[in-house]
């Protein structure tokens, strides 16, 4: 498993849920249901201060779990290539979203 941070390109379902990304120049489709949930941040390293009753954005920060494929593997004949697990975290205030880790042996950047 790869950890790291490195910005990429999300768009969403209207609900927030994430349906592609693009990344290391290529555009990735989920391709199964993606998993939701917070983790602590370290603030006291970031913020001199937590304001009183703050959450997500300032304690925790958002992570989701995919899995994708790249998108052009659509309506392609088997074998279809192995779908990558990734992890990405949404900034609250500013939206931008970031690639934290990769599960899977092997990824783009080193196949």
């Amino acid at each position: 498993m790869g950890l790291f941070s490195e910005s990429v390109d999300v768009s969403c379902a209207p609900d927030g849920q994430p349906q592609s990304l693009q990344w290391n120049g290529t555009t990735y489709a989920v391709c199964a249901e993606p998993l939701r949930w917070y983790e602590r941040r370290q603030w006291w390293a970031e913020e001199s201060r937590a304001p009183l009753g703050s959450g997500p954005g300032v304690v925790d920060h958002e992570i989701w779990r995919v899995q994708v494929l790249p998108a052009n593997t659509s309506g392609r004949e088997p074998p279809f290539p192995e779908p990558l697990t990734l992890d990405l975290t949404r900034h609250i205030r500013s939206g931008r979203w970031r690639l934290l880790r990769i599960h899977d042996a092997l990824h783009p950047t080193t196949a």
